[in-house]
C-alpha cells in the first residue's frame, strides 16, 4: 500500500515508516519539522507541510496515489499543552479535522491514529484496558480524545475505516542505528537517564520518592519503539470499513524510575546521578495496561525487553551525537545523589 505518514519525521513515525518499508509498503512522509527531523526520513518521499493546509494535503495524496494514512502528527508535551492549549486544539484537533477532510476529497478510506494513554487520565483501574473510562486531565489528553471521537463519528457518517492505537511509554531506538530518539526539549525518562549517565546533564530529576509503589518511585509501562512500529503495520491490515477499532499498546509490565536507573547503570557501566524533586501534580503512582486485546485481535505482543530498550537507545546516542561521544568516555566528576 502507498501510505501517507503524517509526522513521519518524528520518533515513532520514523520507526514506523521503516517498518512499513520492510513489510513491502511505500511510506510517504508529511511533516512540518516542528519537532521532527529531516534526517529521520529515509524510506520514501518527504513533503513539508502543516496539517491544516487541506489543499496541500490533497495535492500530496493525489500526486502519491495514497491508499491509507498513518496519523502521528501532533503536539505532545503535557506541560506545554497546559500553558498553550490554543496550540494544541489548533494542531491536534483542527489539524486532524483538516486531514479527514482531505481524505474524503481524495477518497482515502483507511486511517490509523496515534493516540495515547493520556486519554485515560488518572485511571480508575490498573491494569488499564480499552474499556477503562477515559477522563483526561490536561489539554493534550483531551485533544487526543477529541480526535478519537471525531474518528468514531466519521466512520459512522462516511464509512471510512479507522484504527486507534493508545500508546503507553515508547522507548529504545532502531537496533540497526539508522534512526533514534531526539527531542528538544527532552522529557522522556530513558533519554534523560542516559544523558545523566553520560554527564550531559548534572543529574536526573526524580519526581518524588514517596509514592505508593514498591520502591517509592513512579511505575510506568514501557514498549520498544520498534514493537510499536510493528503494531501500526498490523493495525493497517486490520482496518474494516465503517468501523473504528481501538487497542492499547502496552507490555503489561511496570518499571519504576529506580529500576530504570539501576538497569541503565548496569548496561552502560556508568553512574546515573539523581536528585529527588517535588511531585508533579496529576501524576498517578502506577500506570500499566493490558495488551490482551491487541494480542488476540492483532496477533501483537511486545518482543523487546527493557534491557534491549536501554541498549539500543544508548547505542544510538553514543554513535550519533557528538557531545555524547565525547562525554561517554569521561567521568562526570560528581558524586551521585542516590534515590
Amino acid at each position: 500500500m502507498r501510505v501517507l505518514v503524517t509526522g513521519g519525521a518524528g520518533f515513532v513515525g520514523s520507526h514506523t515508516a521503516k517498518a512499513l518499508a520492510s513489510a513491502g509498503h511505500e511510506p510517504i512522509v508529511y511533516d512540518n519539522l516542528r519537532t521532527g527531523h529531516r534526517w529521520a526520513v529515509k524510506w520514501g518521499p518527504f513533503y513539508h507541510g502543516d496539517l491544516f493546509h487541506t489543499e496541500r494535503l490533497v495535492e500530496v495524496m493525489r500526486a502519491e496515489r495514497i491508499e491509507a494514512v498513518l496519523h502521528f502528527a501532533a503536539l505532545a508535551y503535557v506541560g506545554e499543552s497546559v500553558d498553550r492549549p490554543d496550540l494544541y486544539y489548533r494542531t491536534n484537533v483542527a489539524g486532524s479535522l483538516a486531514l479527514l477532510e482531505a481524505m474524503r476529497m481524495v477518497g482515502v478510506e483507511k486511517i490509523v491514529f496515534s493516540s495515547t494513554c493520556a486519554t485515560y487520565g488518572i485511571a480508575q483501574e490498573i491494569p488499564i484496558r480499552e474499556t477503562t473510562p477515559q477522563n483526561p486531565i490536561n489539554p493534550y489528553g483531551r485533544t487526543k480524545l477529541m480526535v478519537e471521537d471525531m474518528l468514531a463519528d466519521h466512520t459512522a457518517a462516511f464509512g471510512i475505516g479507522a484504527a486507534v492505537l493508545r500508546y503507553f511509554n515508547a522507548a529504545g531506538s532502531d537496533p540497526e542505528g539508522e534512526i533514534g530518539e531526539e527531542h528538544d526539549p527532552e522529557t522522556h525518562l530513558l533519554p534523560l537517564v542516559l544523558q545523566a549517565a553520560a554527564g550531559q546533564i548534572p543529574h536526573l530529576s526524580v519526581l518524588g520518592d514517596d509514592w505508593d509503589t514498591p520502591d517509592g518511585t513512579c511505575v510506568r509501562d514501557y514498549v520498544h519503539v520498534c514493537d510499536l512500529a510493528r503494531a501500526h503495520e498490523k493495525a493497517l491490515k486490520a482496518i474494516e470499513p465503517g468501523r473504528v477499532r481501538t487497542w492499547n499498546l502496552a507490555s503489561g509490565q511496570g518499571t519504576s524510575v529506580r529500576e530504570m536507573v539501576e538497569a541503565a547503570e548496569r548496561i552502560t557501566g556508568r553512574t546515573v546521578p539523581c536528585r529527588v524533586i517535588v511531585r508533579r501534580p496529576g501524576d498517578p503512582p502506577t500506570l500499566t495496561a493490558s495488551g490482551d486485546l491487541a494480542a488476540a485481535e492483532l496477533d501483537w505482543k511486545p518482543r523487546e525487553s527493557l534491557d534491549r530498550m536501554i541498549e539500543t537507545a544508548w547505542a544510538w546516542m553514543v554513535e550519533n551525537r557528538t557531545d555524547m561521544r565525547l562525554s561517554s568516555v569521561l567521568d562526570p566528576g560528581n558524586r551521585p545523589l542516590r534515590i
